[in-house]
């Protein structure tokens, strides 16, 4: 079992696996794509995307042929799945403290002002991440002047300030 990503930045991993959906679902990608193309299309590095996209694989995000016509293809599943799924394929869950892990729980909890802050920021986090499926981001870098723009998030105004 993967360890929780305690971490407050993605991991490279989770960026590039986000990166290689994307990818997999646009409509240019019409079927298998080659570990080289995939590496040249989400600027990767041949060597680390390869362990990517065998979590992907392991997930059932996509399906890996090897071969002369082999390659990768974005599985229905992946092409419906939400970037907070890519992203827990590669780095396993998504934790913002270790007091908001599975597992043993922090003798502090009751007591802690912070944690329910802590419980507040994760499950926002998670709407966001889990609102945005692979396909709608596949589909807004396809739209014309879209490529660079941000994924509408459902709920989530870029203006707005959640220090208010």
């Amino acid at each position: 079992m993967k360890r929780p990503n305690s971490s407050m930045q993605l991991t490279r991993g989770a960026d590039y696996a986000v990166r290689v959906m994307i990818q997999l679902a646009s409509p240019e990608s019409d079927g298998r794509l080659s570990l080289p193309g995939l590496a040249a299309a989400t600027d990767a590095p041949e060597s680390f995307l390869s362990k990517v996209l065998q979590s992907l694989a392991r997930a059932g995000l996509i399906t890996s042929r090897r071969g002369q016509a082999g390659g990768f293809r974005i599985t229905p599943r992946g092409r419906d799945s939400s970037m907070r799924e890519v992203i827990e394929a590669v780095d396993g869950p998504i934790c913002l403290n270790v007091c908001l892990a599975h597992g043993p729980s922090c003798t502090r909890k009751a007591q802690c002002p912070a944690h329910p802050v802590w419980a507040r920021a994760q499950r926002a986090l998670f709407d966001v991440l889990s609102s945005v499926t692979v396909a709608t981001m596949a589909a807004q870098a396809q739209a014309p002047g879209r490529a660079n723009a941000p994924a509408a998030i459902p709920g989530l105004h870029p203006h707005a300030n959640p220090a208010k």
